[in-house]
C-alpha cells in the first residue's frame, strides 16, 4: 500500500490522539468523515494500523519501579526463554537485538522487593540464561507514543 501525504496526517493525528473523532480529523484535512473512515479503514486492512490501545502510566497503578535488562541465552535456549519472558506480566516488552546482549527487557514493577523477587525467581532460575545486566530507570524525558512519519 502506497502512503499519501493525507494518510501520513491520519496516522500523525491518531498517534497524537487515538480517540479523536473521524469528524475533527477531516476538519482539520479538509475531508468529510467517510472519506476519513474509508482511510483509515484502508490503513487497517493492509496492516498499516495494527490497532488501537491506551497508554497507561504506570506509575498511577501502583508499578513504581521501571528497569531495563540486558539478557544473555544459550543460542539453542533463545526462543524458548524470550516466549516464556514475553508471558510475564511485569514484562511490558522484551526483544531479540544484535550487539552484545541477545535480550532486551522492559518491566515494571511495584516497588524495590518485587524487582527483586523478578530478579531471582523468573530470570535466575530461568535454563539457558548466561548473564543479566539490569538499568533502573531514574526519569522519562520521552517515551514513544506513535510512529512519527
Amino acid at each position: 500500500m502506497k502512503i499519501d501525504d493525507k494518510d501520513r496526517m491520519i496516522l500523525d493525528l491518531l498517534a497524537k490522539n487515538g480517540r479523536m473523532s473521524y469528524v475533527d480529523i477531516g476538519k482539520e484535512l479538509g475531508l468529510s468523515r467517510v472519506a476519513i473512515r474509508e482511510r483509515v479503514n484502508q490503513l487497517i486492512d493492509n496492516g498499516v494500523i495494527e490497532g488501537f490501545s491506551v497508554i497507561i502510566n504506570s506509575e498511577k497503578v501502583g508499578k513504581q519501579v521501571s528497569a531495563f535488562f540486558e539478557v544473555d541465552c544459550e543460542p539453542a535456549s533463545l526462543v524458548r526463554v524470550a516466549q516464556h519472558l514475553a508471558e510475564l506480566p511485569s514484562v511490558a516488552s522484551c526483544y531479540q537485538m544484535t550487539g552484545p546482549s541477545t535480550l532486551h527487557m522492559h518491566v515494571l514493577v511495584e516497588d524495590f522487593t518485587k524487582l527483586e523477587s523478578f530478579i531471582n525467581k523468573e530470570l535466575y532460575s530461568l535454563e539457558g540464561i548466561t548473564r543479566v545486566e539490569s538499568h533502573i530507570l531514574l526519569r522519562r524525558f520521552k517515551s514513544r507514543k506513535g510512529l512519527k512519519l
